[in-house]
């Protein structure tokens, strides 16, 4: 009797211990947060107006958010219809259409975001330069010294574990707000609605130009990796569910969090052209945020926003690094990434998956050396573009276990709502890959098709004797990959003009 009491409360003890490891709500919404809001919102103005007049940034922001929404209802019910399967994107892919695309999904969301961190780190480094000079352009020699350095310091922090970790992405969530916050209050106290009407679908010359859909929607159209890129991270609490409190609590910091950032960021865009007209805004230097607080209220606002730059990068750059080690130690326990992959410290951190993302981080942050000036806009294409099958798969999975018998009753969201929201999720992504444009969709290829090699090694060290590639389906999606991969690497070679045919 004694020894069963001894075990019984062992046990309790030991899933005590194991609760008090997990990250509540507040901590999720924190995460979630912090991973869409980083070093982007900064320079939203500028992004937005440099493309699109007040009106079609309107339309964008409806397109956008409702397009983003039923991706994140999609990981609300989901994480509802779907309990068990713990670290979102790659599950859902992988119980839905098998593992060579579960493996596609989990390399390429994983892989894209390594391209967000050295988008980070360019950012952050540009913004360094305001407070120390050297750093011009975040992509100079010192730059790539000094977003290594980072680098791996936000690695020896994300081995600490998501809920060592959680109480400071709470403050950096509150860090990289309080600015915006100001930012706001302050430009609307010189808002004019009259500027604000002035060019409101574009000009053209002098001449204000009214609404046509020939005329909107290629401005609508353009901003579209600008918002993809902003959203990226609604995924954040599902990603880390399998150290989440309960699956309730992700449902809820999904929508705390889509609701609070599209709010922001409807605001911070829509704001300035109430005080500048669109040619000024979309000419500003980054961070627009900074450009605008210097010239209407002085050098002390043109300080806050550089500083909140760098808090709301660092703090985000913490959360990918967290979100980044799950996806592939999901993987590797599901046998398409190799062993090593597994390996978890005694904080519960995957430790072999975070060395690998600090390494290829900064194996691409020297690489962006020579892309030069650009390196920040083409690290943010190649990361939207390749995150955009990730999402697809995840609203197809649920389009189909709506269709058939195994949806289960019960759960807040109807069969009906279930089904609508997997089709018009689906039906986004769909247009946003085609809204992505060919040059980077064609480097995406090629990356995923580097990836090969890595499921061929994984599969192969969990099973010597498996078949792959075994199923028809599997052999022409390979094909298509390396076909793909093949010509998007001729195409990248004669459009970048590195060689002439």
């Amino acid at each position: 009797m004694a020894d069963n009491t001894s075990t019984g409360s062992s046990g309790s003890a030991a899933k005590a211990s194991d609760s008090s490891k997990k990250v509540g709500l507040i901590g999720l919404v924190g995460i979630v947060i912090s991973a869409m809001i980083g070093g982007g919102i900064y320079n939203l103005p500028q992004n937005m107006a440099a493309d699109a007049s007040a009106g079609a940034i309107i339309i964008a922001w409806v397109v956008t958010g409702i397009g983003i929404w039923f991706i994140a209802n999609t990981f609300r019910i989901l994480s509802a219809a779907r309990p068990e399967l713990t670290n979102g994107l790659y599950t859902y892919a992988e119980k839905g259409f098998g593992k060579l695309i579960g493996f596609f999904v989990a390399y390429g969301y994983w892989i894209c975001n390594c391209f967000a961190l050295v988008a980070y780190s360019v950012l952050v480094m540009a913004t360094l330069n305001y407070f120390v000079p050297d750093f011009s352009g975040g992509n100079n020699i010192p730059s790539i010294i000094g977003g290594s350095i980072i680098t791996w310091i936000m690695y020896l922090l994300a081995l600490q574990g998501a809920k060592s970790t959680s109480f400071l992405n709470i403050i950096g969530t509150i860090g990289k707000l309080l600015p915006v916050a100001i930012f706001i209050i302050a430009v609307a106290t010189v808002f004019k609605f009259s500027v604000f009407m002035e060019g409101f679908w574009g000009m053209k010359g002098a001449v204000d130009l009214t609404f046509s859909w020939d005329n909107v929607m290629p401005q609508v159209q353009a901003t579209m990796l600008v918002t993809l890129w902003l959203f990226l991270g609604i995924e954040g609490a599902v990603v880390v569910s399998g150290k989440a409190k309960s699956q309730a609590a992700v449902r809820k910091a999904t929508t705390i969090g889509f609701l609070v950032t599209l709010a922001l960021y409807i605001i911070v865009s829509l704001l300035p052209l109430g005080v500048y007209s669109q040619a000024d805004v979309g000419a500003m230097a980054d961070p627009s945020m900074a450009a605008i607080m210097l010239d209407k209220f002085g050098k002390w606002g043109e300080i806050l926003v550089n500083a909140g730059v760098i808090v709301s990068v660092l703090s985000s750059w913490l959360v990918w690094m967290l979100m980044l080690g799950e996806m592939p130690l999901a993987a590797s326990k599901s046998g398409i990434f190799p062993k090593a992959f597994v390996k978890e410290n005694k904080k519960g951190s995957p430790s072999t998956a975070l060395l690998w993302t600090t390494i290829i981080v900064q194996i691409v942050l020297v690489v962006s050396f020579f892309i030069g000036s650009n390196a920040w806009t083409t690290m943010i294409s190649i990361t939207s573009v390749m995150a955009l099958p990730c999402y697809l798969f995840c609203t197809l999975f649920l389009f189909k276990i709506a269709i058939k018998k195994e949806y289960p009753k019960g759960i807040f969201a109807s069969r009906n709502m279930a089904v609508f929201t997997g089709a018009a999720g689906s039906l986004y992504g769909l247009w946003l890959i085609y809204a992505a444009g060919l040059n980077y969709l064609m480097v995406a290829c090629i990356v995923y098709a580097v990836g090969l090699p890595l499921y061929i090694v994984g599969v192969r060290q969990h099973d010597p004797k498996a078949k792959l590639f075994a199923k028809t389906s599997d052999k022409v999606i390979v094909a298509v990959v390396v076909a793909l991969g093949i010509a998007g690497l001729i195409y990248s070679i004669v459009t970048f003009g590195h060689v002439k045919l």
